[in-house]
């Protein structure tokens, strides 16, 4: 046995010191320093055959290195498989962070339940009946789930090498706890080095894993940053639980795109897929209001309509209120001015509230367009017809500037049977006998005179 040390650990970042200091010298953190008591013995949990066995790895020119695709597991879940690039890659490590109760383990336990593979679900926070329950609720008819309810490392890997699973869901990596640190559970060390376990057991059988992370008060995965360099793929579990829709976002993918998205609807049966976004972000009211209009925008590769709604009305309490719900305030404030500046509307003593509905937030250009239109068709109380869409980017001089990926805009919109898209002229694009008629602007005046006369 090695001979017990004790070392101090930001609790903000994670990094290590010798002795005591009052200030993180890497985040800059005051007073976030604790002392945790490191033993580690020469035996880790898992080790496949002895050290003389293993191979040694030589090196290779890069013509030499094979290149074959990589073997994928499918989720059976196509909004997670979107995500992941394609699938589960063989011995990956994935990371999946989110708010709590936003429904990280009722994803994974579905699938769990839906994978047709051996798979072990490890829960350090809940016992085999409530997952049970949870298991009915989901009505899978899969049954190749295992449930095992521990936090030692050393009777997890016992229990892994008699299974023998294909898959491995740990529930969560904060709860798990190691012999060969000498400290409590959630703690900078044990984090890291279950972490490290695991990373090993996965690169050296090619299990797949997925590990569940709690998050702090800021948003960020709780434990060291070194945690999400260590693993392979970090998983974004976002939205609000007054909302019933989800986006799983990919913050890093050694194996894959970071731009697409997921998303999924919270039901009693656990999480729908949501294959088309756009029609769960529309209204589908008959009744046509004014204030409304509908913008083109991307959320990763992927493009989807929404709904931009406003009220503009006469200030009552003498000082303008300025309110935006899924959309950055100062950027409206900006094309407030832009309006008041360039096209002649007095909205300087006027409330102005926007909300970008099904309670997503969007930090698309894109939308400005449709934005200045919702505002003005409130303003002006002038309705914007329901097959009227928008896509342009509002610069402060009241120019239209073209935007990304202009093609995949249209095509959305067309497919969802809008009849007409306004765009900026600089925007190229290959155009189409398509059924959508295609306006270019280069002004806001030119869309005011358009769409208000």
């Amino acid at each position: 046995m090695s001979k017990i040390k004790t070392s101090f650990f930001c609790q903000n970042c994670g990094t290590s010191y010798l002795k005591w200091q009052g200030q993180c010298t890497s985040c800059k953190s005051w007073n976030t320093l604790v002392e945790e008591v490191i033993q580690k013995e020469d035996k880790k949990s898992w080790q496949v055959g002895n050290s003389s066995s293993k191979k040694t790895n030589k090196p290779l020119k890069i013509q030499e290195i094979d290149s074959e695709k990589e073997i994928r597991f499918s989720t059976k879940n196509q909004e997670l498989d979107r995500v992941l690039g394609g699938g589960l890659v063989a011995g990956s490590v994935t990371l999946l962070g989110g708010e709590p109760g936003i429904g990280k383990s009722t994803l994974l336990l579905q699938i769990a339940l839906q994978l047709p593979f051996k798979t072990l679900y490890v829960s350090g926070e809940e016992s085999q009946k409530q997952i049970k329950m949870r298991a009915e609720r989901i009505q899978s008819n899969q049954d190749n789930c295992w449930i095992l309810t521990e936090t030692k490392t050393q009777q997890i890997f016992a229990q892994i090498t008699t299974l023998e699973p294909e898959i491995v869901i740990i529930d969560s990596i904060q709860t798990l706890q190691t012999d060969y640190i000498e400290s409590s559970a959630g703690s900078i060390s044990q984090i890291k080095e279950c972490s490290s376990e695991l990373i090993k057991f996965a690169k050296e059988t090619g299990t797949p894993v997925i590990l569940i992370g709690h998050i702090t008060k800021d948003g960020n995965i709780a434990g060291p940053k070194i945690l999400e360099h260590m693993v392979d793929t970090v998983l974004q579990f976002e939205g609000d639980r007054n909302h019933v829709y989800r986006i799983l976002r990919a913050h890093k993918n050694r194996f894959g795109s970071t731009s697409e998205i997921g998303i999924f609807e919270m039901q009693n049966a656990g999480l729908r897929e949501v294959n088309n976004p756009s029609e769960i972000l529309l209204s589908h009211s008959e009744e046509t209001l004014s204030g409304t209009a509908i913008a083109s925008t991307l959320e990763g590769v992927r493009p989807l309509m929404i709904e931009i709604q406003s009220l503009v009305s006469t200030a009552v309490y003498g000082t303008p209120q300025r309110s935006t719900t899924g959309y950055p305030a100062k950027r409206l404030n900006m094309i407030l001015a832009v309006l008041e500046k360039r096209a002649g509307f007095r909205l300087g003593a006027k409330d102005v509230f926007l909300n970008i509905t099904g309670g997503i937030t969007v930090e698309d250009p894109a939308i400005d367009l449709a934005v200045v239109a919702a505002i003005l068709s409130s303003n002006e109380d002038i309705v914007v017809e329901k097959n009227i869409c928008f896509a342009g980017e509002v610069g402060l001089t009241g120019e239209v500037r073209p935007v990304s990926k202009i093609e995949q805009r249209i095509t959305e919109a067309e497919k969802l049977g809008f009849e007409t898209i306004y765009i900026s002229k600089y925007n190229r694009y290959l155009e189409t006998s398509s059924g959508i008629k295609v306006e270019k602007i280069t002004k806001i005046e030119e869309l005011v005179s358009a769409l208000f006369g």
